[in-house]
């Protein structure tokens, strides 16, 4: 029966010091949003976790040796979770200057013992607001169309761009190392024409800074896009969805519409995260070639009325240009540049990406095979594998698109050797080839509804 006793009593002393132990756990701490920079009144939100609740909490911000506090809690919490919300900044702290600092953020938990996490973020500290300078030419453009903007920004800045409505552009140190910065943006097929796109620069502490560009629309430049009635035949339907859904069950219409929308939406955000893969300077010396004795079947921005048993079921716009030759052509690279996709891709099938630096990217579509892989670099011209049907399409042909900083663009002025000199190559001063053999991009139609093309 001793024996016992001594047996048990060890576990009766450990369970008050496991007991003692949990109460006196230290709280867990985070910062939800990092803070990088610090302004007038930067937003700043913690959050703790501690069974005990939590007996205090602060913050400070230490700068060449001093440290001035920033915030205090005002009264101990129970909750086993708890997030505030204060500023942090010059409007508050004046002895704040321009350079490094650090934010130090302490909370303290309600358990017995009154155990204490701790974190510290490298903050920035931005008195000031950046200004931008824009160049003072006139762009003209035209819905879909691409162009360059230069300019010069000042003080402390954290991203600077154009934007244009809700779409920003990054900007890039000129190349060479010439002084400024520029921008290839964009004026998207479905930006209204009253946006006016603004040069911008943000410290990252609320101190944003806009400054408009010029920007002139020649009406005679407008392009007229077109309408297209597509029959989609019971044969097409059931290839589309036995290829893009082939485990899907349910009606065969709803599911042909859910991949024209929902996929395509998909697929055209895994387009524009590409974006992030590119290169910081032009992989190209030579304007953009078009697909040797290639047949525009459809152009950029077309919109299409898909068509079953009569009956209009669907309706989207088409972001690119179907180019056909012959079965199986050989899919040539439009210039040079980096592989950032080959594999499948819904509705585009068989898809390749190429990064041609600074965000501009071509797409190549519906292919029957690759002969590249991502990472490979390529050359203007090159064959990087064969066209065909794959993902939505109806017929053989190649699916050919661009898109700048993730956003789909018409093609066509990049295919001029013209528009290149004096958009690109006069205003960043870069050396390019010249080029006098460039198939020229199809001139559009005038809006109409026209006979079904079996390419989707």
């Amino acid at each position: 029966m001793r024996k016992v006793l001594l047996s048990v009593l060890p576990l009766f002393l450990l369970i008050p010091i496991a007991m003692l132990m949990g109460c006196s756990a230290a709280p867990t701490i985070n910062l939800p949003t990092p803070v990088s920079t610090v302004g007038q009144a930067t937003p700043i939100t913690v959050h703790a976790t501690d069974p005990r609740g939590i007996r205090g909490a602060s913050a400070t911000i230490e700068q060449n040796g001093a440290s001035y506090p920033v915030w205090q809690m005002a009264q101990p919490s129970m909750a086993k979770e708890s997030t505030w919300n204060f500023t942090a900044g010059v409007k508050t702290t004046p002895q704040l200057k321009d350079g490094k600092a650090k934010l130090i953020v302490e909370v303290t938990s309600n358990g017995l013992m009154h155990k204490s996490a701790r974190i510290e973020q490298d903050v920035t500290v931005v008195t000031q607001p950046p200004s931008v300078s824009v160049d003072s030419e006139q762009h003209y453009i035209y819905i879909g169309m691409a162009d360059v903007a230069t300019f010069n920004v000042s003080g402390a800045y954290t991203a600077a761009g154009v934007r244009v409505g809700d779409q920003s552009y990054r900007a890039w140190p000129m190349p060479g190392g010439k002084p400024g910065l520029f921008s290839l943006f964009a004026f998207a097929w479905n930006m209204p024409q009253s946006t006016i796109p603004v040069v911008f620069a943000s410290n990252g502490a609320g101190n944003d800074v806009t400054s408009p560009i010029t920007v002139i629309f020649p009406k005679k430049e407008q392009p007229h896009y077109t309408v297209h009635d597509l029959q989609v035949s019971e044969a097409f339907m059931q290839k589309v969805v036995g290829e893009l859904d082939p485990n899907g069950s349910g009606d065969m219409v709803a599911r042909f519409v859910r991949i024209n929308t929902e996929m395509r939406k998909a697929n055209n955000k895994t387009l524009s995260d590409l974006r992030f893969k590119t290169a910081d300077h032009f992989l190209f010396t030579q304007p953009f070639a078009r697909q040797s004795h290639s047949q525009a079947e459809a152009t950029f921005a077309d919109l299409r009325n898909y068509i079953y048993q009569g009956k209009k079921i669907d309706q989207q716009v088409h972001l690119g240009y179907d180019l056909a030759v012959t079965q199986h052509v050989g899919v040539e690279a439009s210039n040079d540049g980096r592989v950032v996709w080959a594999a499948p891709l819904g509705i585009y099938g068989n898809c390749i990406v190429v990064d041609h630096g600074y965000g501009l990217q071509t797409i190549y579509g519906h292919m029957s095979h690759f002969d590249v892989h991502e990472g490979d670099m390529v050359k203007r011209g090159q064959i990087m594998g064969q066209s065909g049907m794959t993902g939505m399409a109806g017929g053989d042909h190649i699916h050919f698109a661009m898109q700048l900083d993730g956003v789909q663009i018409d093609p066509k002025e990049w295919w001029d050797p013209h528009w290149i000199q004096d958009h690109i190559t006069k205003r960043l001063d870069v050396g390019m080839a010249p080029m006098s053999h460039v198939s020229a991009a199809p001139t559009k139609k005038k809006s109409h509804t026209s006979k079904p093309k079996k390419h989707r």
